[in-house]
């Protein structure tokens, strides 16, 4: 049930930033950094319902490559989304080197959901 409730607390974030985003920092932020928060949002979104599929899986399924699924969301959400609400607020453009290793995350997260064996 680890991945249904970090599910969830993304989730809450994830909207509570989206809000936050389209409110507070519409005018505070170039359309550009803007831009770049509502992709953080978006990915922060369908990651955390990934996290809900992982723990649907981890019910029916005892593949130990679920549990590094849901890691690997965790991680991206962590990395990729995370930099870029950094990078649109903060403008640090070195910060742009971290999204593709939380997209490399993601991606691995998906793989792995890809390979797990059902019915064990």
């Amino acid at each position: 049930m680890i991945w249904v409730k970090l599910g969830s607390l993304f989730m809450f974030f994830a909207v509570t930033l989206g809000a936050f985003g389209a409110h507070a920092m519409k005018t505070k932020l170039t359309p550009y950094a803007l831009d770049v928060y509502k992709t953080a949002v978006l990915y922060h979104l369908i990651h955390a319902m990934g996290l809900f599929i992982v723990g649907w899986l981890s019910t029916i399924s005892v593949d130990p490559k679920i549990g590094l699924a849901g890691g690997f969301f965790t991680i991206g959400v962590v990395l990729f989304s995370g930099s870029l609400y950094l990078l649109s607020i903060t403008g640090c453009q070195w910060l742009g080197a971290i999204p593709p290793l939380g997209g490399l995350s993601f991606l691995l997260g998906w793989l792995f959901i890809f390979f797990v064996q059902m019915g064990q």
